[in-house]
C-alpha cells in the first residue's frame, strides 16, 4: 500500500504545481488526513508512517521547484501551519509556540515538523495553491480568488483529494478588461 500511495501522492503534486503554475515562492498549503488515506475517519487512526510517505513525496517536488510548503495542523491545533523559520520570516508571519504531534496537530504536520530544517508555527497565511487530502478544510489559508484545479488523480490511498490555485480579483466595471494570463 505504502507503494501506491507514494506514487498516487508524486503524480497528484505534479499535477498541482503544473496546473496552478506554482514557481519558486509562492506558497502551497496542504492538510492530510492520514486516518483518511487509510481508508477511516479522519482524526480516528492516525499512521505517522504513511504521512511520512506523503509529506516526503510533496516535500520534494516542492524543494525542487523552490515552493515554500505549509503543513496544515489539525482542528486540535485550530488549523495552524507547520513551515520553515525562513518562510515565516521572509512573509512576515508571527509565530505561535506549539508543537504538532499525532493526536494534537496530526501525522502529517507531525512530519513536516520533524523534516523541516528549522519549523516554525504560524497560524496564518495566504497561499497560492492548496490540496486537500482527506477533506481536511484548507480553504481558510488560501488567497482570494480560489479555483477549483482537477487533477486526473482523484485519491491517494481511500482519501478524496481536492485541490485550488488563486487567481487575481477582477476589479472594474463593464469598461474592464482582464490579462487571460492571469485567468
Amino acid at each position: 500500500m505504502e507503494d501506491i500511495i507514494r506514487k498516487q501522492t508524486a503524480a497528484a503534486i505534479a499535477e498541482l504545481i503544473d496546473g496552478a503554475n506554482l514557481a519558486a515562492g509562492d506558497v502551497l498549503v496542504v492538510g492530510c488526513s492520514s486516518s483518511e488515506v487509510l481508508g477511516e475517519k479522519i482524526g480516528s487512526h492516525s499512521s505517522e508512517e504513511t504521512a511520512r510517505v506523503v509529506f516526503d513525496e510533496i516535500y520534494k517536488a516542492c524543494a525542487a521547484k523552490k515552493i515554500m510548503l505549509a503543513a496544515q495542523c489539525c482542528e486540535h491545533l485550530n488549523r495552524a501551519l507547520i513551515v520553515e523559520a525562513e518562510t515565516a520570516r521572509e512573509l512576515g508571519l508571527e509565530k505561535v509556540n506549539v508543537v504538532p504531534f499525532p493526536k494534537a496537530g496530526g501525522s502529517f504536520a507531525t512530519a513536516a515538523y520533524h523534516a523541516f530544517l528549522a519549523p516554525a508555527a504560524v497560524e496564518f497565511i495566504r497561499a497560492d495553491a492548496g490540496m486537500d487530502i482527506g477533506d481536511t478544510l484548507i480553504g481558510m489559508h488560501l488567497k482570494h480568488v480560489a479555483v477549483p484545479l482537477r487533477l486526473s488523480v482523484k485519491k491517494i490511498g481511500e482519501a478524496n483529494i481536492v485541490c485550488a490555485r488563486v487567481r487575481p480579483k477582477f476589479i472594474g466595471g463593464i469598461r474592464a478588461h482582464y490579462d487571460e494570463a492571469l485567468l
